[in-house]
């Protein structure tokens, strides 16, 4: 499996050279490939990456606004976001159900619900192609089947939104949302026996501040859980086998 970064940056104003386009990855197995996200700074831009498919994870603009004048390929995506795309002309509609994988391109997708946004559902992703598994999901304050989701996964890749600073809220009916930092990500991937987290949807701390003692900080809360982090840029490609 080959994972390609072509955008890493989350749904924040500042930009650098390895951080300008909102997150979307491609997988790549045998010669085929999906895109998962298509966010709205992605939008006219289809003749650059031509995907075949796209996989939604939500509805936010920065992954799924790419998306109002319609794709030229099959989008997935849950019936919930359905919903919230009803009015985007997308002709070739794919429902994912949580827990049904689905083969898509000759790669297995099974979504699992997360918990981030309280008005635009999201899912992460559990990746399966040949003998290697991942698990994407880019926006999150937790997973509601972690174990299921993370269980034999060779790779992590979470929501780069926070390193150590709290972006998790509470709504007035007591729902959580918002981002859970990269630190209590990679004590998840500790518990689950996952030996590297990829951080992604980079959010200003990461942005600005790498360069400023920030990947410095995030390697030592990876050493202190015995899992290798990665800061995703823009163009970074990896191979996991």
């Amino acid at each position: 499996m080959k994972l390609i970064f072509h955008g890493t940056r989350g749904y924040i104003d500042p930009a650098t050279d390895r951080h300008r386009r909102h997150s979307v990855c491609e997988v790549r197995y045998r010669g085929k490939s999906v895109i998962i996200d298509w966010g709205d700074d992605w939008l006219g831009r289809f003749d650059e990456l031509r995907p075949q498919a796209i996989v939604v994870t939500h509805t936010h603009p920065d992954h799924a606004g790419g998306l109002q004048d319609g794709a030229p390929c099959p989008v997935y995506a849950t019936e919930a976001a359905w919903e919230d795309l009803a009015d985007f002309p997308i002709e070739d509609r794919r429902t994912v159900k949580p827990r049904q994988p689905v083969e898509i391109r000759g790669i297995d997708f099974e979504a699992f619900e997360v918990q981030h946004s309280i008005r635009a559902p999201a899912v992460g992703y559990r990746i399966r192609a040949g003998r290697v598994t991942v698990f994407y999901v880019p926006d999150l304050v937790y997973i509601h089947e972690r174990a299921e989701a993370l269980g034999g996964c060779k790779l992590y890749i979470g929501d780069g939104a926070s390193v150590d600073i709290e972006m998790v809220r509470k709504s007035e009916d007591g729902q959580l949302f918002g981002h859970t930092p990269v630190r209590t990500q990679l004590t998840w991937c500790q518990k689950e026996g996952v030996p590297e987290m990829i951080v992604t949807h980079c959010g200003s701390q990461i942005v600005e501040g790498e360069g400023e003692g920030v990947r410095d900080k995030l390697e030592a809360y990876a050493r202190q859980r015995e899992v290798k982090v990665t800061v995703a840029h823009d163009g970074m490609e990896r191979v996991v086998r």
